[in-house]
C-alpha cells in the first residue's frame, strides 16, 4: 500500500468505515450494522454510509443500498461511467451477492429455494409482505452452513433484489433472522444477524471479474464452516 492509500485508509477508520478496496473507479466498504446507507428523510439521521464515504472521497457515487441493520459489503463508484456500468450489472442480476445469516431454530433441510413475490405492506411500512396477486418476483437460494443450539447459519444468495427480501423469506421459511426488529424477535440478538459477506462483479474499468469478501461480525469466531 502506498502512502496516499495508507493515509486514506486511516481517515476511513476515523470515519467509522472499514475500507476493503479503493481504486480510481470504485470504493468497497464494510458497512457496520445500525448505519443507514443513505440519509434518512428529515428530521431523521443524516449520518450514513454515503455521507461518510463522500467525506473522504467527494467524487463517490451511490450504486446500491443495504438495510440499516444489515452489515457488510457496499460498492461505490468514483465516476459516472463506473456508476452506470455497475448499475447495469445490478439491474441485470449479473452481480454475485452472498449473505450470511443466523436464523432462529434448527433448519431441517440442507438447501432450497424460496420463490415468494413481495410487495410493500403500506399500512405498516417499511414492512414488506408476500403477495401472489400483485407482488414482484423475489427469489432466494439458501443452504445450511452450520447448526448450533437454537440457531442455524445460512448462506443466502438473492437472485432478485427486493426490499427486505432475505428478511421476509427467512421469516416465511419459519426461521426469522435473529435480532430482526421487523420480522423476528429483536431481543433474540444484540443486532440483526445478517451480513453481506460477498460481492462479485466485473470491474467497470477493463471488465475483469473481481470478488470481495467479509467475515460476519456476529461473534469472534463463527461455528465451524460458518463462512461464505
Amino acid at each position: 500500500m502506498n502512502l496516499m492509500l495508507a493515509a486514506e485508509a486511516a481517515v476511513a477508520d476515523d470515519a467509522g468505515l472499514r475500507v476493503v478496496h479503493e481504486d480510481a473507479a470504485i470504493i468497497v466498504i464494510d458497512k457496520p450494522s445500525g448505519l443507514h446507507s443513505v440519509p434518512a428523510k428529515p428530521p431523521g439521521p443524516q449520518d450514513c454510509a454515503e455521507a461518510r464515504v463522500k467525506a473522504i472521497w467527494p467524487d463517490a457515487l451511490l450504486v446500491h443500498r443495504l438495510d440499516r441493520d444489515t452489515s457488510g459489503l457496499m460498492v461505490f463508484a468514483r465516476t459516472r461511467l463506473a456508476q452506470r456500468h455497475l448499475g447495469w450489472q445490478f439491474e441485470r442480476r449479473q452481480v454475485g451477492k452472498l449473505y450470511v445469516a443466523r436464523v432462529a431454530g434448527r433448519v431441517a433441510e440442507e438447501a432450497g429455494r424460496i420463490d415468494l413475490p413481495l410487495i410493500c405492506d403500506w399500512p405498516n411500512r417499511p414492512r414488506q409482505m408476500v403477495c401472489h396477486l400483485r407482488g414482484k418476483e423475489a427469489v432466494t437460494d439458501w443452504r445450511v452452513m452450520a447448526r448450533e443450539a437454537g440457531a442455524t447459519w445460512l448462506a443466502l444468495a438473492p437472485l432478485t433484489g427486493r426490499s427486505h427480501q432475505l428478511r421476509v423469506h427467512c421469516a416465511e421459511l419459519g426461521h426469522p433472522i435473529l435480532g430482526d426488529p421487523l420480522y423476528g424477535d429483536p431481543a433474540a440478538a444484540p443486532r440483526m444477524q445478517l451480513h453481506a459477506a460477498e460481492l462479485a462483479f466485473r470491474h467497470p474499468e477493463g471488465g475483469a471479474h473481481v470478488r470481495f469478501r467479509s467475515e460476519p461480525p456476529f461473534q469472534d469466531r463463527g461455528p465451524e464452516g460458518a463462512h461464505a
